[in-house]
C-alpha cells in the first residue's frame, strides 16, 4: 500500500477528515526493520494507533487514553515499529503516567501473568489489551482489527497459554472476565454448563460488525 497523503497533513489539515484507512496507511508508510520483519505485529500496532488518533480526533483525548500507554511507551514503540504515526499526534501532550481503574488493572494483572515473555512489544500488547476492552464493542473491533481471527491470532502469539484455555472459542471479552472469577475463586454464571444456559449466544455467538477499516478487506 502507498501512502495517500504526508502524514503531518492528516492531523491539521481541518478541510479534509482524514479516514481510519488512511491513517493506517500513512502509520505504516515509513517500515523500521522491526515491522518489516514481523508484518503481524506492525498491522496489530497500527490498527491500535489507527484507533487511538481517531478518536483523539474526534474527542480530543490523548493517545495516551486510547491505549493504555504513557509517553515513554508511545515514544519507543513509534520509534520502533511506526515513526510515521509520530506526525499525527503531539507525543508531548502525552502524559508521562498513564492511569488504570480497578476493573483495568485486574484485566492487565491477568494478560500480565499469561503474557508469552516480558519484552517491551508485549508489554504493550498487555497495556493496549487491557485498556480497549474497556470499550463497548467486540474486542477486534476496538482494537481496529480487520477480523475477529486477527483477535484470536494476537491471543495466540503474545498470551498463548491464556489463550490455550478458550478450548470452547468463547467470546474473548467474556472469556478475560470468566478466568478472573476462576482466579478469585467464585463464579457470576448460573448455568450448571454452557450448554445448558439460555444465553448462550451472547457468550459464545457470532461477533457480527465492521472493522473500522473495512475498505482494506476489500484491497
Amino acid at each position: 500500500m502507498t501512502a495517500l497523503a504526508p502524514s503531518r497533513e492528516l492531523a491539521v489539515d481541518a478541510k479534509t477528515a482524514p479516514t481510519a484507512e488512511s491513517i493506517y496507511v500513512s502509520i505504516l508508510s515509513e517500515p523500521t526493520s522491526l515491522a518489516t520483519a514481523h508484518p503481524f505485529a506492525a498491522h496489530v500496532l497500527a490498527c491500535a494507533l489507527t484507533m487511538g488518533v481517531m478518536e483523539s480526533l474526534e474527542t480530543g483525548a490523548t493517545i495516551s487514553c486510547a491505549l493504555g500507554l504513557d509517553r515513554r511507551a508511545l515514544n519507543q514503540l513509534t520509534l520502533q515499529w511506526a515513526p510515521a504515526a509520530r506526525d499525527l499526534f503531539d507525543l508531548v501532550r502525552e502524559p508521562q503516567d498513564c492511569a488504570r481503574d480497578e476493573e483495568e488493572e485486574q484485566l492487565h494483572r491477568l494478560l500480565t501473568r499469561f503474557r508469552a515473555d516480558p519484552s517491551p512489544l508485549c508489554a504493550w500488547m498487555t497495556a493496549i489489551v487491557a485498556r480497549r476492552a474497556m470499550s463497548p464493542r467486540h474486542l477486534w473491533q476496538d482494537l481496529g482489527l480487520l477480523e475477529r481471527s486477527e483477535l484470536t491470532r494476537l491471543m495466540n502469539e503474545w498470551f498463548p497459554t491464556l489463550a490455550a484455555a478458550n478450548t470452547d472459542n468463547m467470546k474473548w471479552k467474556k472469556f478475560f472476565y470468566r478466568k478472573l472469577c476462576e482466579l478469585e475463586g467464585f463464579s457470576l454464571c448460573v448455568a450448571p454448563t454452557c450448554g445448558e444456559c439460555g444465553d448462550f449466544d451472547n457468550c459464545f455467538g457470532e461477533e457480527h460488525g465492521a472493522s473500522a477499516l473495512a475498505r482494506l478487506t476489500r484491497r
